[in-house]
């Protein structure tokens, strides 16, 4: 009989405590990706937080944030599709940072309540930055001929096969200084009074977690399961939330029976890969990791 009231009782009042949702969103943020490694995106997100949003009897939404950033817009999507789901449900959102939280990874930190990082976590980089190669004298060295036709005036800007113009610069700047100043306003809504006064912190600068809690862009240094223990009682438990996936992260195409389409296809997303997997490891290298 004792049983069976257990049972009928809801799960906040039973006393083998709360689950928590856990959300792992790690990674560098940007669209595509390849079917063997997945990038950082709403589309990839998205199904895992629905879920984790969905756990009724649970008062609060842990995410794991291990980024050091990538694309603002998908960084952006992300913090929205958050809090939107967080104020539908009337859940409250606890972040924690792992290793980085820079740049759009501290982005979408910014989409929860509390953030939480441990002593030697990396978290700031509010600023925006963009990179490339130049080759203007390639082409002539390979005995190449490159022939462009455009029906705009500046519709070949920015092109890395032509000598850098200062006008090209200029513009580039004007569209950085439009992203930088939604990144400040994002954090100064987000964070308000929390915020040290401190002219370094939109520099573009990044900190360890202990200097981050000083400067007010984070809560305080804890793990999460010691945490939500000590929130919610010893007998909480953590449930890991995934999207729906399959083998690595997505569905393979077939192999067998496929034809030579299929081939083409692996190899595709063999070289869209590599591509994604080097501009994610210059991500990772700027904060020594």
């Amino acid at each position: 009989m004792a049983g069976m009231l257990k049972r009928l009782l809801p799960k906040r009042l039973r006393k083998e405590g709360l689950t928590i949702p856990v959300v792992r969103l790690h990674g560098a943020i940007m669209t595509g990706g390849s079917q063997l490694r997945p990038a950082l995106n709403l589309a990839t997100s998205a199904g895992a937080l629905e879920k984790a949003f969905s756990k009724k009897d649970a008062p609060v939404v842990a995410i794991s944030i291990n980024s050091p950033g990538g694309s603002p817009v998908q960084s952006r999507l992300i913090y929205q599709r958050i809090r939107a789901l967080a104020e539908e449900k009337n859940k409250r959102v606890l972040i924690f940072v792992e290793d980085v939280a820079a740049s759009g990874g501290y982005m979408i930190a910014l989409a929860g309540d509390e953030i939480f990082v441990d002593a030697t976590s990396i978290v700031g980089s509010i600023g925006v930055v963009s990179g490339g190669f130049g080759f203007p004298e390639l082409l002539k060295k390979a005995g190449v001929e490159r022939r462009v036709y455009t029906s705009g005036e500046n519709k070949v800007i920015l092109d890395p096969f032509q000598p850098e113009k200062q006008s090209d610069i200029e513009y580039l700047k004007t569209l950085q200084l439009e992203i930088h100043k939604v990144f400040i306003d994002m954090v100064k809504t987000r964070r308000g009074e929390r915020l040290a006064d401190d002219a370094t912190i939109f520099s573009g600068l990044f900190w360890t977690g202990l200097r981050g809690v000083e400067l007010g862009l984070v809560d305080g240094a804890g793990e999460m399961r010691d945490v939500l223990k000590r929130r919610f009682g010893p007998q909480t438990k953590l449930e890991l939330v995934g999207g729906a996936r399959s083998l690595l992260g997505r569905r393979l195409p077939s192999i067998l029976g496929g034809g030579m389409d299929n081939a083409a296809e692996l190899g595709v997303s063999a070289a869209t890969g590599l591509a994604a997997s080097l501009e994610e490891r210059a991500l990772w290298s700027r904060y020594g990791l």
